[in-house]
């Protein structure tokens, strides 16, 4: 390996983590789903799957079809939007009307009680959110494609930087499991879901 494409590797890596670092709905639910302990490991997998999929067509040249359909992205705004409130309205319920005993074993919440639950969950919020493929396959595709023949390497890097993220996110939110066993913890988790989600789902709803 070329000291030119272990750089290309490197920014790609470093590009990648910085898009998908900062707190939005896909990470404050593998926060959730880690710090219970639940389906992890299919949580896991397929955000870093999908973000490797998605970053695959944007280094293929994909970016330049999505952007000549521009009502199928309104519309995967619009569908996103929607199930983005309406999760963030569950997680502020259980705010207000917490079940302390749910809060205690681990049981309770959207997407906790059922592996399969869970799964389906995760794959509305990574493929109905249009800024996984706003930075994906538009914005991580057209940096790959100013790298020329290392493109590739550019991707891989960025495909690597989801994967670690993830990984650390889901399975490393088990160290807060001590803090995390009393209700009022839960409270504060799930007001964080809930204001990050409506946020979002109120602003995908509004730019579609």
């Amino acid at each position: 390996m070329t000291s030119s494409t272990i750089a290309a590797v490197l920014a790609g890596f470093g590009t990648g983590l910085s898009l998908i670092v900062a707190i939005g709905a896909q990470n404050a639910f593998v926060l959730r789903q880690g710090a219970r302990g639940h389906a992890v490991l299919a949580v896991v997998a397929i955000c870093a799957v999908s973000d490797a999929v998605l970053i695959t067509l944007g280094v293929a040249g994909v970016g330049a079809v999505v952007t000549a359909w521009p009502t199928a992205l309104t519309a995967v705004g619009l569908a996103g939007g929607a199930f983005l409130l309406c999760y963030g309205f569950l997680a502020a319920r259980r705010v207000l009307r917490p079940d302390p005993e749910a809060s205690l074993s681990g049981d309770g919440g959207p997407g906790a009680r059922s592996a399969r639950r869970a799964v389906l969950t995760c794959l509305a919020m990574t493929w109905l959110n249009p800024h996984v493929y706003l930075d994906t396959v538009l914005l991580l595709g057209s940096l790959a494609s100013d790298r020329g023949d290392l493109r590739w390497a550019f991707g891989a890097g960025a495909a690597l930087a989801s994967l670690g993220w993830f990984a650390a996110l889901g399975f490393g939110a088990r160290l807060l499991s001590g803090v995390l066993s009393r209700p009022k913890a839960w409270r504060v988790l799930d007001g964080l879901v809930a204001a990050t989600m409506l946020a979002m789902g109120g602003m995908l709803v509004a730019g579609a």
